[in-house]
């Protein structure tokens, strides 16, 4: 017995060492086997990553499993993908994998698919991207001698997904999370195959979403009946998210479609089947909800599906005096009344209507009434609607368990009427859309992606006519914001139905308006140099917004600014806004504004034109950092601005300018300006420099000048100042970072020069001596935290002295020429008849002494030029050190 069982034991190890063994061997015979299948099946590119075979696995038979399949289209679907598997398993007889390629078909008993995605495309052209089977001259014999044959006893879908879009008829269908089991037999010509079917399910027809991820789950047995392609469905049980339906009918295959004939309803008619309807996240557990009334839906599909066609429809959810409450909720909806019918009598898709001939219900006192008529739901869409009731908001959600970012509040009354074509709201065809009636809501809370806070409407009324909706009355507030506006809303169908742009054109009131309320927050994620993500909030203006607002208000918050008495128009496009005829109190003085600004593009821009009239500079320079960069010495300034500022570049996430960024220019006017602020840098080390001006008194009354910026630097042309009877000319340049480039040239008069010089001049003792002036440069650089104050004496001790020298030469020359003028009255005398023989030799004792005075004149001068010149220069040069720096040096540097 033990060398028995030491032969059995033996024996079944060398087979299981067989078993693990063998499948090598067959390794490239699967792959050519798959290979040649593809070859001869498909026109698409077919790829995987393995294929294994095992005898262990599904013994005695053997499994095969590919791994990783994709299947991508040609043309012209290129390079789209098909169909994609995380994993593939068949079983089949052993004896399968024997066969030759020239043999019989191999058998395939079971497939298992994991986690597989398949999109089906048709295009508007009528291209189908699953179009891959290669066509041949006999397709039937192409069929007898496939490469593979179904004798499938099981099959599964794992965790797989089923996307289905018709670009043609605008249809999409999703199915995701699909598991879908068969068992049964495929070979025999009668059978029957019992499934186990869940999936969610999306669909969507022109638009227009049916269903939204909404559960279906499906238990049948259905009737095989292979040789007239048709299957029944016989015992089965399905689910539409938890409402129960029962399926009777069937679907045959025809050459040009299929015939459909399937009933179905709801077994029950209790009205939880109509909370089981709604999907579970939106209705919550219904188990406990106490329900009163009936519920019925019933549905006949009968007829053909071809190109041309679709199985006649009558469909009908009902329900009579219905009521529900949720345990956990304090209220319930009453007086449930529903009747709606979905309906096509010809068959063809553009005859399907819906009409929902009464939906009402009640929350306590409050009555809601509404019905609805849906035509040509395939193409353009016809709509007529009616409401008419009061709805207290809040009462809603005390009613159904509905989860919201913000509660409802609020009264809503309506009795409204409209009807219109979608392709009139798509393209704004108001003359096909016919509103009309009224409506008002009051406290209520409405909260958007596209507010930075909830917006508080605490009275609001309208009346409809056509699409305009006139504004009678909104009061509301937002942030630290309050609105009072009248005027009329246009396209709100357009905007509430299609994404389409709200337009209107309001009159606006405020008390306090705060820019940043009205604007979008939205999220941008940047990336750090530590791979972190990190969010900012960019304000931008909303993109659904096309409207005309005639503003007044007391006081408009910008950033850090509060305006006072605001008025003009803004008008809002595209997410720009254009100011136009802007006005308002600031800073003592008056603003003006007009221009853009744009937040469509990812940086948001700005092009103005700013003028102030009376601005108080310190009030101004304190609060505006763009005014502080264009002229920082403003800082030190006490008293009224007046200025004109062109000005563009971009704005920062808050609407900001960023200063590294803006262009233009601008013309000042200083109005009774005098300099307070001895304490700074700059002032102290000018009063170092030029100690013979008193800041405090300098005279910058009625001062104008122009000035340019671009890439972070400022040019001013020059201008003039006076400081008593001095002349200043200032020009130059700083940067925004507060950098410093300027020049000053005094013209300082003699009297400024001291003792010496005056000595020098008095002994000139002429009118032009007397009236002498220098001009003095003084370069003024580093920053206005740490300048730097450099005077150039050069120019002032060459100017004075040849002044002086020229002044010295002229009284000299005058005295030459009185000289002259004495002895030629002397030698001509008043006799006038003389010869001409006299004539000439007077004449040649003129040219002699006229000689003789030149000679001795310009010895004189020479000797009085290189003698004025040397003293001069010395006493210029003493006086004018003293002067600027206590020192006698041409040029002097205070830092």
């Amino acid at each position: 017995m033990k060398k028995l069982l030491k032969i059995i034991g033996i024996t079944l190890l060398t087979l299981f060492i067989l078993l693990l063994i063998i499948p090598f061997a067959f390794q490239g015979k699967l792959n050519d086997i798959i290979k040649r299948y593809a070859n001869e099946s498909v026109n698409a590119n077919v790829e995987f990553k393995d294929v294994s075979l095992s005898f262990i696995k599904s013994f005695p038979k053997a499994h095969i499993s590919v791994d990783d399949l994709i299947i991508t289209t040609f043309k012209p679907f290129e390079n789209e993908t098909l169909v994609s598997a995380k994993h593939i398993a068949f079983t089949m007889d052993v004896k399968e994998l024997l066969k030759k390629a020239s043999e019989d078909p191999l058998s395939v008993k079971s497939i298992v698919i994991d986690e597989a995605l398949l999109t089906i495309k048709t295009d508007k052209f009528g291209n189908a991207n699953y179009d891959i089977a290669k066509e041949t001259e006999n397709q039937v014999e192409a069929d007898s001698n496939s490469s593979f044959t179904f004798d499938i006893q099981d099959y599964s879908i794992n965790n797989s997904a089923i996307t289905y879009i018709d670009e043609a008829t605008s249809t999409k269908l999703f199915l995701t999370e699909l598991n879908h089991e068969g068992h049964g037999t495929f070979s025999a010509e009668s059978s029957e195959l019992n499934t186990k079917t869940q999936t969610n399910v999306s669909f969507s027809l022109d638009s227009t979403e049916y269903l939204n991820n909404n559960i279906i789950k499906l238990d049948a047995i259905i009737g095989l009946d292979l040789a007239n392609s048709k299957y029944t469905f016989k015992d089965n049980k399905g689910y539409i998210n938890q409402l129960p339906i029962e399926f009777d009918g069937y679907v045959q295959l025809l050459e040009d479609g299929q015939d459909v004939d399937i009933t179905f309803e709801n077994p029950e008619s209790d009205f939880k089947n109509f909370l089981a309807l709604i999907p579970k996240a939106y209705s919550k557990s219904i188990e406990n909800v106490k329900t009163t009334g009936n519920f019925k839906v019933k549905a006949i599909i009968k007829g053909k599906v071809t190109e041309e066609t679709i199985p006649t429809l009558d469909i009908s959810l009902t329900s009579n005096n219905a009521s529900f409450k949720y345990p956990d909720l304090p209220k319930s909806i009453t007086n449930i009344y529903l009747n709606t019918e979905i309906k096509n009598t010809t068959g063809y898709v553009d005859d399907t209507y819906v009409n929902i001939n009464q939906l009402d219900f009640k929350i306590d006192q409050d009555v809601f009434k509404s019905s609805a008529s849906l035509k040509n739901i395939t193409k353009n869409m016809l709509v007529n609607a009616n409401i008419n009731g009061v709805l207290n908001l809040a009462n809603f959600t005390k009613a159904y368990p509905i989860e919201l970012e913000t509660a409802l509040t609020g009264i809503l009354k309506a009795n409204l009427n409209t009807a219109f074509d979608m392709e009139a709201i798509e393209t704004n065809a108001y003359s096909r859309i016919k509103n009309s009636g009224t409506a008002s809501i009051t406290d209520f809370v409405f909260s958007s992606e596209d507010l930075n806070n909830p917006l508080h409407i605490t009275n609001a009324s309208m009346s409809l006519k056509a699409d305009d909706v006139t504004l009678n009355n909104f009061e509301a507030k937002t942030g630290g914001s309050d609105i009072n506006a009248t005027g009329t809303i246009k396209n709100l169908m357009g905007f509430l139905l299609s994404d389409n742009t709200l337009k209107g054109d309001f009159y606006l009131k405020s008390n306090t308006f705060k820019v940043s309320d009205f604007m979008t927050s939205e999220t941008e994620t940047e990336t750090q140099e530590n791979n972190k993500a990190t969010t900012t909030e960019a304000l931008k203006i909303p993109a659904f917004l096309e409207c005309i607002i005639h503003a007044n208000a007391n006081t408009v918050v910008y950033d850090n600014l509060n305006l006072k008495d605001l008025s003009g128009t803004v008008y809002i496009k595209d997410q720009q806004a254009t100011l136009e005829n802007l006005k308002s109190n600031i800073f003592n003085g008056a603003l003006t504004v007009s221009g853009d600004v744009s937040t469509k593009n990812e940086t948001p821009t700005f092009s103005l034109k700013l003028g102030a009239d009376g601005f108080d500079i310190s009030e101004s320079f304190k609060e505006l950092e763009m005014l502080r960069s264009i002229a920082p010495i403003a800082n030190f300034f006490q008293g009224k601005l007046n200025t004109t500022l062109n000005f563009s570049g971009e704005l920062d996430d808050e609407l900001s300018p960023n200063l590294s960024s803006i262009s233009g220019n601008a013309l000042a006017e200083l109005l009774t300006t005098n300099i307070e602020d001895k304490n700074s840098a700059l002032i102290s080390k000018l009063d170092g420099a030029l100690n013979f001006i008193d800041f405090s008194k300098l005279n910058l009354k009625d001062l104008k000048t122009s000035l340019s910026f671009a890439d972070g630097k400022v040019s001013v042309k020059p201008f003039n100042i006076k400081y008593e009877d001095i002349d200043i000319t200032v020009s130059g340049s700083h940067g925004f970072d507060q950098s410093l480039e300027y020049s000053a040239i005094l013209d300082v008069p003699a009297k400024y020069l001291g003792s010496e010089v005056n000595q020098l001049i008095g002994k000139i003792n002429t009118e032009e001596a007397n009236n002498i002036t220098i001009p003095v440069t003084t370069n003024i650089g580093g920053s206005l935290t740490s300048p730097s104050v450099k005077t150039d004496l050069t120019s002032g001790v060459k100017n004075l002295t040849t002044q002086l020298i020229e002044i010295e030469k002229q009284k000299l020359l005058d005295q030459g020429k009185t000289k002259v003028k004495d002895m030629l009255g002397g030698l001509i005398g008043n006799n006038t008849t003389k010869t001409d023989s006299i004539k000439q030799e007077q004449s040649n004792t003129v040219n002699n002494v006229l000689k003789t005075i030149v000679s001795s004149k310009t010895n004189t001068t020479t000797k009085a030029d290189s003698t004025a010149t040397n003293t001069t220069k010395e006493t210029v040069k003493n006086v004018l050190g003293g002067l600027f720096s206590k020192t006698k040096k041409a040029q002097d540097t205070v830092n």
